[in-house]
């Protein structure tokens, strides 16, 4: 719920949850809209900077001293190693009250872009001014987005992620070509925290579309929100640098963004896509590159990706740690050419179509909801299969069970974000706890059996599982008869 005053309305941009909303005496932080805890209560964890992934379960570790920026753990610390599995987790208990997040006020720079019609593109004012904005302009303030009338843009800038609102309001001015188009936006060095700051936002670019200079409310709120960052300037943040040395935890986690379009982020994402989640999910796992292209608005194209990164989701400790990590590049544009083609795996979405014949920089093209590639090792991967319709089929299962129980029994606990992460954690979770057991044996046979118990379809999967083996070193003979041979 969003709490708006008629005091300060370009200042409130926080999201309050009815609890907060019945307390006597607010804190002056939160009477001006500038408070970033948790808004579900959640207990506070640790979170990756410029990754945003949660790195424990709630209230099973705790941090007793802050490690060294160098990368080494303070001898202090009890690490939260002890992770339960969530496929033994009480599933009345959501996932979000199993997981702690701490957001900490980490906002690295505030800015405004406009559109000039000498210039194009350029940014307007920022704080700090010595900070490097190279390519914002463009990050955004998306290609096309002059024939819309709003959108939000989640982007990476370096090693921060940014969320900038944008908006078109049309005017009777012939040096402006009858429109104005500016965004406003913000990086910081974790993307979870970053939905806090949405309505703030919507609410600035379009008090600087009606009142164009005006920068009080964004010098206030950068003032009270900027993060203390190393002196070296190499992005990593003192307030949380925790995450150089849990790599094996935080990528098993989910970060929490806020959903801001009516039909929810995974809803709209499996009702978008259908079966092809399916095959999406496979190249997820296999940690391939996947570029996603739409025409702008291209704030709803940024959730995708985001769910897209979800769907690789493993919580086994120590599964994952020497293959490439699945980075949400959110919006890309050419200026990010050079960037991409240093990505081991990445998934980014795109408006501009000219990203299709740069086969060079992805292994996955997504338009809109055709899904291909052309790599002919990859061709299999794109067929359904009977496995994969039965996966779609129980997880259609678990979403229309889940809204039943909403809609009868009045059950607020459990949400469908909670249901689409577990449901594939469960499948991966499975996968490689079968995997490491086969490994741990004394004939590393993988058999049909073994395959079916996966989940999988021993014949239909097996480009799947020889990549799956081969991505991840895991050392097993996969022994499945080919029905085409004698």
């Amino acid at each position: 719920m969003v709490e708006q005053s008629d005091r300060a309305p370009l200042l409130d941009w926080e999201e309050i949850s009815p609890a907060e909303l019945t307390q006597a005496v607010p804190s002056p932080a939160k009477e001006h809209g500038w408070e970033s805890s948790p808004p579900d209560g959640c207990s506070q964890g640790i979170t990756a900077p410029g990754i945003g992934w949660s790195t424990r379960y709630g209230g099973r570790a705790t941090v007793t001293a802050v490690p060294s920026l160098n990368g080494s753990p303070s001898p202090d610390y009890t690490g939260p190693w002890d992770v339960p599995s969530p496929i033994n987790a009480d599933p009345g208990i959501s996932l979000k009250e199993r997981v702690g997040w701490e957001e900490k006020d980490q906002i690295v720079s505030v800015f405004v872009v406009t559109f000039d019609t000498r210039s194009g593109n350029m940014v307007e004012w920022c704080l700090p001014q010595d900070v490097n904005l190279d390519g914002v302009e463009f990050k955004s303030m998306a290609s096309g987005s002059h024939r819309i009338s709003n959108d939000f843009i989640y982007f990476r800038k370096g090693c921060y992620f940014g969320l900038a609102c944008f908006a078109n309001m049309p005017v009777e001015s012939e040096l402006e070509r009858g429109a104005r188009m500016k965004s406003v936006g913000i990086l910081s060095p974790s993307y979870t925290l970053l939905y806090h700051y949405m309505h703030f936002l919507e609410n600035q670019v379009r008090h600087q579309l009606q009142c164009p200079g005006s920068y009080s409310p964004l010098e206030a709120f950068y003032e009270d929100k900027k993060a203390v960052l190393h002196p070296a300037g190499n992005g990593l943040v003192t307030a949380c640098p925790t995450s150089y040395w849990v790599p094996a935890i935080n990528r098993c986690m989910h970060p929490e963004m806020k959903i801001t379009h009516p039909a929810g982020c995974m809803s709209q994402f499996i009702c978008f896509f259908g079966e092809q989640i399916l095959v999406l999910w496979k190249f997820a796992l296999l940690r391939k590159r996947i570029l996603m292209f739409s025409p702008p608005p291209v704030g709803v194209v940024c959730y995708r990706v985001y769910c897209c990164c979800c769907l690789s989701n493993v919580s086994i400790p120590g599964i994952g740690v020497s293959v490439p990590e699945l980075r949400p590049f959110f919006y890309v544009n050419v200026a990010d050419i050079a960037a991409l083609a240093t990505e081991m795996s990445y998934v980014a979405c795109t408006t501009e179509n000219i990203f299709e014949e740069k086969k060079e920089l992805y292994d996955v093209y997504v338009d809109n909801q055709n899904v291909k590639t052309h790599r002919d090792s990859m061709q299999p991967l794109l067929r359904l299969n009977g496995a994969d319709r039965e996966k779609y089929r129980k997880l259609s299962e678990q979403r229309q069970m889940l809204h039943y129980t909403q809609e009868v029994d009045g059950d607020c606990t459990s949400n469908e974000e909670d249901l689409f992460i577990l449901f594939f954690m469960e499948q991966n979770n499975r996968i490689f706890q079968t995997l490491s057991e086969v490994e741990a044996s004394a004939d590393h046979t993988l058999t049909a059996e073994h395959v079916r118990a996966m989940g999988l379809d021993p014949q239909a999967d097996r480009t799947f599982l020889e990549d799956l083996l081969e991505v991840y070193g895991i050392d097993v003979m996969l022994v499945i008869d080919n029905p085409c041979c004698p």
